[in-house]
């Protein structure tokens, strides 16, 4: 009887068992006890893999002989598709593979010309190997597929001024951004539409081409002169660096735009400087009469006619003689060409490499009701403001920099303005006699003080676009491609996909003095303690049983 007892409670046992792991399989739950949360991921995120409708292939090219700093974003790479899985389901699948695993050099070469085709370009990794240093070319880049489509993904961002492992976490807490804004964009059926403005001497298709063909990845891009069309059907405006005065019936329909919950992004040159003539005498710097400065005043910026300098500063050539019968090219450092390096904490700016700006002028914010003004970016602690008109001469250039003349810092560029905007023409008479709508909906406008922010160079030779943000003179390319990228989706995705770059990994380095220090103190405890413990234990048992079962 006993024991027909004990087989059915063993039995029911197992049922129970059986039956709560069928019960758990039909709940899904992950719990991250990282202290930043590093292991999950955003809820904009999940929604995007829930809603796929086919297969996303992930072909990731850091495998191979790495260091241990590169093994880290590849495991954090791998660790962000694991999770991608957990809500795309089969509908995400993924590879990594080693560009140096082909079988002879030139099949290597072969298979390298063949992803820098596709956009993927090598990095030197730099290492030391028993004494040591070794040069390799590696692939930090996915290659994201989908229905038939491809488009790379650069895994190794960061700010240049940050240190190599500073520049590596940033790339590491970018990964859920990067790769999910990049299936957004290969999935999405319906693309916003861009419209960039011309008729006033604006940066032409030429000067923006590098950043349209990126932009077109992920929106509709058009050109349109506002005085023979209105804004309907955009839903997002660029005015890049006039050069003309807006007419009123122009400044109506763009404030109209944005009345009605369009997003616009205002690239200005206040000032105008034509730096050939700096070597001839100097050049006289005027300002311009654009006309849109009053319908940024009423949103709640004013754009300075005056020039910034910084210590923080790039090179220009300037020709300074002749040598022979040829001109005598030299860099010169140009304090009126600023590297900007200084960001608010915002999801736009998070991370970034800094950013190129030349002939800036300062920002002002003036009193706008319910408008939220928040500075994007700013310049170095080191910094003065040069009143316009005025004349930039080459004795200025070659004067030494003497940074106590710079008492100015920390003046911002950039300004995203968020709210509800007053329409310039609450108290007027439309030009075309339509009804004004006085109060926009809820929207969002950029506001910077540099027009060639978003132009790329043109190569003398070859005529085409050099990409945009690379300086010739350094051989850097900045972030002022990554930049537009990031203020248009912020202004645009309803999603808040964006949102993701606030993602922070804390970096918790261990003390290198302590380290040595107290090496063999550690190293005792971690090792003899442990051994030395269990001895005890056993020897302690030994007596403990003799004792016991002895006699």
């Amino acid at each position: 009887m006993k024991r027909k007892e004990n087989i059915l409670q063993f039995t029911a046992l197992i049922l129970a068992v059986i039956l709560a792991n069928l019960w758990a399989n039909t709940l899904f739950f992950r719990i991250d006890l990282t202290e930043e949360g590093r292991y999950s991921i955003a809820p904009t995120t999940k929604n995007v893999l829930k809603k796929l409708e086919d297969v996303v292939t992930v072909q990731v090219f850091l495998e191979g002989d790495l260091n241990a700093d590169f093994k880290r974003l590849r495991n954090a790479v791998q660790e962000n598709l694991d999770e991608f899985r957990m809500y795309g389901s089969t509908n995400i699948q993924y590879q990594f593979i080693n560009p140096d695993e082909a079988g002879s050099e030139n099949e290597r070469k072969l298979f390298y010309q063949h992803l820098v085709e596709k956009g993927l370009q090598p990095t030197n990794l730099y290492d030391n190997v028993d004494g040591k240093k070794i040069q390799k070319l590696i692939f930090p880049y996915a290659l994201l597929s989908y229905q038939g489509r491809e488009l790379p993904v650069l895994l190794l961002k960061g700010n240049v001024a940050a240190s190599a492992k500073e520049k590596l976490n940033q790339s590491i807490e970018a990964l859920e951004y990067e790769l999910i804004s990049a299936i957004k964009n290969l999935t999405q059926t319906q693309k916003p539409a861009i419209a960039f403005i011309e008729g006033h001497d604006e940066l032409d298709a030429s000067q923006t081409a590098d950043l349209t063909e990126t932009l077109t990845q992920s929106y509709l891009v058009d050109r349109i002169n506002l005085g023979e069309t209105t804004l309907d059907g955009y839903d997002a405006v660029v005015v890049a660096q006039p050069k003309k005065t807006y007419s009123d019936l122009e400044k109506y329909r763009l404030d109209q735009f944005i009345m009605k919950g369009g997003k616009a992004l205002f690239f200005i040159d206040a000032v105008q400087l034509n730096l050939d003539s700096i070597p001839l005498g100097g050049a006289y710097c005027f300002g311009y009469d654009l006309g849109v400065d009053e319908l940024l005043f009423r949103y709640g910026v004013r754009v300075n006619q005056d020039l910034m300098q910084d210590l923080l500063m790039q090179q220009i050539l300037v020709n300074v003689g002749k040598f022979g019968n040829e001109a005598n090219l030299q860099p010169i450092p140009f304090p009126y060409h600023i590297l900007f390096n200084k960001f608010a904490n915002h999801p736009t700016v998070k991370n970034l490499n800094a950013i190129s700006g030349r002939l800036v002028s300062t920002l002002d914010t003036v009193k706008a009701d319910n408008i939220k003004k928040t500075p994007l970016i700013l310049g170095s602690r080191y910094m003065r403001v040069r009143r316009m008109p005025n004349l930039v001469t080459f004795d200025e250039l070659k004067a030494d920099l003497d940074k106590n003349m710079y008492k100015q810092q920390f003046l911002p560029m950039l300004y995203l303005l968020e709210g509800k905007f007053t329409s310039l023409y609450k108290n007027r008479v439309s030009p075309d006699g339509s009804q004004v709508q006085k109060e926009s909906l809820s929207t969002k406008i950029i506001v910077c003080s540099d027009g060639d922010l978003l132009r790329n160079d043109i190569n003398k030779k070859t005529k085409q676009p050099i990409p945009l943000g690379f300086d010739q003179l350094r051989g850097q390319t900045y972030a002022n491609k990554e930049l537009i990228q990031n203020l248009l989706a912020y202004v645009l995705d309803e999603q808040g996909i964006i949102a993701t770059r606030n993602k922070e990994i804390i970096l918790r380095p261990l003390d290198d003095v302590r380290i040595k220090e107290e090496k063999m103190q550690w190293q005792l405890i971690n090792i003899v303690f442990p051994l030395t413990l269990v001895m005890i234990f056993g020897l302690a048992k030994y007596y403990w049983r003799m004792k016991k079962y002895g006699k």
